[in-house]
């Protein structure tokens, strides 16, 4: 570079040098300086007020941001069907329970749905007790939300005898709720009782299932529901169930009537689990198949109860 070359002032190095008769301040150097000190006090106080609205900005988003990155803590849910039924059920509530990220198990008892083929004398409630039991077990599930429908509700109070510290909760969906010493017979329908009686005096070890209309389903899913029931096997009727207070012990209980599907044991089971501080009681507008003909609104609750 020539030693000789000077740099060209910048327009605003011109200014800055000029006064408004646009001669040369070159003469006042006390005068620039003090100019540029208030540029310069001008600069940091803004970048202050920008510093202090910006940590202001962070303090109020923190909590929110806090909220948005607390991990999502996923339920377990083990679901029991009832009487003629089976896991195929609980789809509508297990894929909704599923997309909000929980693990869903809907084990279908000995003899019924995809195991109708099963299907023998020696079925009884010990072994629909068992078929719980070990996917408990043999799943390594802990904390889980035990959820049972109409008959199941004998099999989870069997099971919550042997299972009680992997339970966190217990639902009753439009169930029994036995006491120790009762078997089927002793709170089944007259209805039932009619069927047990004749397939006992006829040498069979089931009954036909009801149809849709007797559970009152929405006409809509009748026939899908018609065509996936499967017979009841007697023998789960006609043993007393053994219990010793473990389901009183479960910390969170919780009871749903179905307010559309008329059974005076429903409703003692509702109004005595009503009148106990320990239970949650719900109502919904529906027939007894709660999983089929409200999904969502059941979905909302076992979250709630979970």
């Amino acid at each position: 570079m020539d030693a000789g070359w000077r740099r060209r002032p910048s327009d605003a190095e011109t200014l800055l040098d000029s006064g408004p008769s646009g001669k040369s301040n070159a003469a006042m150097p006390g005068q620039f300086h003090g100019e540029k000190i208030m540029t310069e006090e001008i600069k940091v106080n803004s970048m202050r007020r920008a510093m202090v609205a910006g940590a202001a900005a962070a303090a109020l988003a923190r909590p929110t941001a806090a909220m948005a990155q607390e991990p999502f803590r996923s339920k377990t849910f083990v679901l029991v069907h009832g009487a003629s039924q089976g896991g195929w059920c609980w789809r509508r509530v297990s894929d909704r329970l599923e997309r909000r990220g929980n693990k869903v198990f809907t084990p279908t008892l000995t003899g019924l749905g995809e195991r109708s083929h099963l299907m023998s004398r020696d079925v009884d409630l010990d072994m629909h007790i068992t078929d719980v039991v070990n996917v408990i077990k043999w799943e390594s599930l802990e904390g889980i939300v035990l959820v049972d429908h109409s008959y199941g509700g004998w099999v989870v109070s069997g099971v919550t005898e042997q299972m009680l510290p992997a339970i966190s909760s217990i639902v009753f969906l439009d169930a029994f709720v036995p006491e120790n010493g009762q078997k089927g017979l002793d709170l089944n329908s007259e209805r039932s009782r009619a069927e047990i009686a004749r397939a006992l005096k006829n040498g069979d070890i089931s009954r036909p299932a009801p149809p849709a209309t007797t559970w009152n389903v929405n006409e809509k899913d009748r026939a899908w529901v018609d065509a996936k029931q499967t017979a009841q096997p007697i023998g789960v009727s006609l043993k007393p169930i053994k219990l010793t207070g473990a389901r009183d012990r479960v910390a969170k209980k919780t009871y749903i009537r179905a307010m559309n599907f008329e059974n005076p044991n429903f409703d003692r089971f509702y109004a005595k689990t009503k009148a106990d501080r320990s239970w949650r009681t719900y109502e919904v507008a529906c027939g007894h198949d709660v999983m089929i003909d409200m999904p969502d609104r059941l979905t909302e609750i076992l979250l709630e109860v979970a």
